[in-house]
């Protein structure tokens, strides 16, 4: 055990703080140029193919509604993980969130479903860390036992609670609640109806970034804003503070933080909860804002994919921004019927991926270049010979598109060091 904590590098916390993260080397220039490349791509596939949809102020809307959930439950998989604790419970707390959420909301007030929402989550996320932290159970098996349990547990609820008395005069059956009512939206005056009359003229670029910005300004729910300050709180608690620097340093090396006077296991505990509520927070945000109901199986899997967008981020809240919108404005595209929008996102993929070939041609890696060539021949084939894609890959679009970012960006990742790893308490003595 000795050697073990002599050969353990100490400058743990150094490292969770430096500039190897990847997206970190990101300066804010940097990001405004990738927003704007990304925007003149989608320009000129609209212009090209004539979908109009794809940058239109309806669907950004969509999207940015699509992705608050998903990221809320990638903020949760991030706070968790950077203090060493991998959160696959996260679908499982989502839906803790969603029922919560909604069985609050219906019988007082949106808001306090949205607090029940958050406690649902927390109460799995404590479920989580006394499994993982306490007892020392893997990390996966225990996130699996939450989603199954949180799954049966508000499938039998909803039967006794929905289903009978008010409830079910009021609209609920076995499988949902009773609607709530509508946490308030805003609209920015003027701005919003000028940037819509810019987009109707369909100009090139110009009409994108005004429906682009129109959809962020319209109808934008003080949930969603709410998220986006939690993205910040987020940041600036663990990268700036000395308390974030000790929860980052349980994640990266547990022994060299204890030896150091951190209480690691009370740590991971608040960092688990916190993550719990995040996902809370995400499933009462799609019971409250975009159904105004409880539905079973309404979060589809969002708690997985918003681990996935966390992954893709490099377990960085900005990188998780970017990661949930794109996997927001997926989802965004088969809720609004998009086989036309999807069929003109054929043709970006494929210069996405003849570039990703000639890249990897260029740096001499063969194989890799000569399959993302012969996918960009196939799917070119495919855009050619059709007018539009099928339903069934429409309504698989999200699930399609977390496969391909993760298998194009796994090369980058690095996730801290002891994430996912048994500790326990004198580990280095």
């Amino acid at each position: 055990m000795t050697a073990t904590a002599t050969s353990t590098p100490p400058p743990a916390a150094t490292k969770v703080s430096g500039g190897k993260d990847g997206l970190t080397r990101l300066s804010f220039p940097v990001v405004l140029l990738i927003v704007a490349g990304v925007l003149l791509a989608l320009s000129a596939v609209r212009a090209i193919t004539g979908a109009q949809d794809v940058t239109s102020a309806g669907q950004i809307s969509a999207a940015l509604a699509m992705a608050v959930p998903i990221g809320l439950a990638g903020l949760g998989g991030l706070w968790a993980e950077r203090a060493g604790v991998v959160n696959i419970g996260l679908e499982g707390m989502m839906i803790l969130g969603t029922f919560f959420g909604a069985w609050a909301g219906w019988q007082t007030n949106p808001w306090l479903g949205v607090l029940a929402g958050v406690i649902g989550g927390m109460l799995g996320g404590l479920l989580h860390a006394v499994a993982t932290v306490t007892f020392g159970v893997d990390h996966i098996i225990s996130g699996i036992a939450i989603n199954i349990l949180a799954l049966g547990f508000t499938t039998y609820f909803a039967k006794l609670w929905f289903n009978s008395g008010e409830a079910a005069a009021k609209g609920g059956s076995p499988k949902q609640s009773p609607p709530s009512d509508d946490i308030t939206s805003v609209t920015i005056p003027g701005l919003s109806d000028w940037l819509h009359s810019i987009e109707k003229h369909h100009w090139f670029f110009v009409s994108d970034v005004a429906g682009v910005i129109g959809g962020l300004v319209t109808n934008v729910s003080l949930l969603t804003v709410l998220a986006a300050v939690l993205f910040a709180v987020t940041f600036f608690v663990l990268w700036k503070t000395s308390f974030g620097l000790r929860l980052r340093s349980c994640g990266e090396n547990p022994i060299a933080a204890e030896s150091l006077g951190v209480n690691v296991y009370r740590y991971k505990y608040i960092a688990v909860i916190i993550s719990g509520g995040m996902a809370g927070l995400g499933g009462a945000f799609l019971s409250l804002v975009t159904s105004h109901i409880y539905n079973e199986g309404q979060t589809g899997g969002r708690g997985y994919i918003g681990l996935a967008a966390m992954i893709f981020g490099n377990w960085r809240p900005g990188g998780l921004a970017m990661g949930a919108g794109l996997f927001g404005f997926a989802d965004a595209l088969q809720l609004r019927n998009g086989g036309e929008s999807v069929h003109a996102l054929l043709l970006l993929l494929v210069v996405v991926l003849a570039l990703l070939a000639v890249w990897k041609l260029y740096r001499k890696s063969f194989v890799q270049g000569a399959v993302s060539a012969v996918i960009a021949a196939a799917v070119l084939v495919w855009y050619l010979a059709t007018d539009t894609v099928p339903t069934e890959f429409v309504s698989a679009t999200p699930y399609i598109v977390t496969l391909l970012v993760l298998s194009l960006s796994a090369q980058r990742l690095r996730m801290p060091k002891a994430d996912g790893m048994r500790y326990r308490k004198g580990q280095g003595k």
